[in-house]
């Protein structure tokens, strides 16, 4: 949306040469698959709930959702796991006037795991010989350094 609003800003001011900008946006090609687990007592429709903020963790490291992303979540919890199909099922269920710490945690847990799953990847060669370079961590130390985001392990 930045690049968008930049080259609008740009054809505002008459440089119509650069208004193809808007023509060629970025290539988006990503999609996340995100499962939430739990060990507390949640309904479906709370679980629901749950699901939909792991994108604010995507959100908290840069992602958008574009329109190529083909993002999916799905939560379940590990409560209420007595369940017999020949009786009467009895279910705990957290209350809704609880369940915020609960959505602030998703949106922690799929930010971390995210940045996990950056700094833990190693240079690939993929199909067709395209090749991924791994996040250089000694670079990225020196510039969490920088702008004092470092602690020591």
């Amino acid at each position: 949306m930045a690049r968008l609003t930049r080259s609008r800003r740009i054809c505002l001011k008459g440089a119509e040469a650069l208004c193809t900008m808007r023509d060629t946006p970025p290539v988006e090609k990503s999609s996340i698959i995100g499962v939430v687990a739990t060990d507390a007592p949640l309904l479906p429709h709370q679980l629901k709930r749950i699901a939909k903020r792991a994108s604010l963790g995507i959100a908290r490291d840069g992602g958008i959702g574009a329109n190529t992303s083909g993002d999916i979540f799905v939560a379940f919890s590990t409560a209420n796991n007595t369940f017999r199909p020949d009786s009467v099922a009895t279910v705990a269920m957290l209350s809704n006037d609880l369940i915020s710490p609960l959505f602030e945690a998703t949106a922690q847990a799929v930010e971390e795991a995210i940045v996990n799953a950056l700094v833990a990847a190693r240079t690939m060669e993929g199909a067709d010989h395209l090749r991924v370079t791994a996040l250089p961590h000694d670079r990225l130390q020196a510039l969490l350094k920088k702008y004092n985001r470092y602690k020591q392990p």
